[in-house]
């Protein structure tokens, strides 16, 4: 999931999901501008439902978001983390924003990330990336201008590296299932709105199903 700006009241529409999961994975925007507390109470209700979750922040979360994440071992900004035999790696942030946000980065600052989480990871490790900005020019960042405006720097990242999933958000409108190269791209929409994903990896095969919405 992604996007949640501090919206909790849809996650019992997929308890059953949430409990079967793996992991969870919140790709950024835990709070609507919040702080600390505001995305303990986003996370404490995810892992009430939820066996193992990880995260990052995105531009609408303060900084101190991201301390708080990295605190309850929660964080994949800059680091990787291993689940069974999937090694997840992350970047939260984002470009800057049309409005000032207070967590906003460059792309040299999102390919440091990447480069910092990718440290001692195998070459031949499966590995998921959770970015909260998108790669560019793909299914995940088309905005409602009709414009392309995800990262660069995360598209390069994701050519070079050829992970198995990238796990995205941000760019709202644009929820979808895409391929880049071998990667599936999967930005799960909103979940403020009720949208998540289900993923599914078998080996080095990767489907991943848009679910949820608002409700009627």
């Amino acid at each position: 999931m992604s996007d949640v700006h501090g919206d909790v009241s849809h996650l019992g529409d997929f308890a059953e999901d949430l409990a079967a999961a793996d992991v969870v994975v919140v790709a950024g925007d835990v709070t609507q501008f919040g702080r600390t507390e505001a995305a303990r109470r986003v996370m404490e209700a995810v892992r009430e439902r939820a066996r193992r979750v990880l995260a990052v922040g995105g531009n609408c979360d303060h900084p101190d978001v991201e301390e708080y994440l990295e605190g309850e071992g929660l964080s994949l900004h800059g680091m990787s983390r291993v689940v069974e035999d999937i090694t997840f790696l992350g970047a939260g942030m984002s470009l800057p924003c049309p409005g000032a946000t207070p967590n906003e980065t460059t792309e040299q600052g999102l390919a440091h990330c990447l480069e910092l989480a990718s440290r001692g990871v195998a070459p031949e490790a499966r590995v998921v990336v959770v970015s909260h900005e998108p790669p560019r020019d793909t299914v995940a960042d088309l905005a409602s201008s009709g414009r392309h405006v995800g990262s660069r720097s995360v598209r390069e990242f994701l050519e070079r590296t050829r992970p198995l999933a990238c796990f995205t958000g941000h760019i709202h409108e644009s929820r979808g299932v895409g391929l880049l190269g071998p990667t599936t791209v999967v930005n799960p929409g909103p979940q403020a709105r009720g949208f998540y994903a289900l993923a599914r990896i078998d080996g080095d095969e990767v489907a991943a199903e848009l679910k949820g919405g608002p409700r009627a």
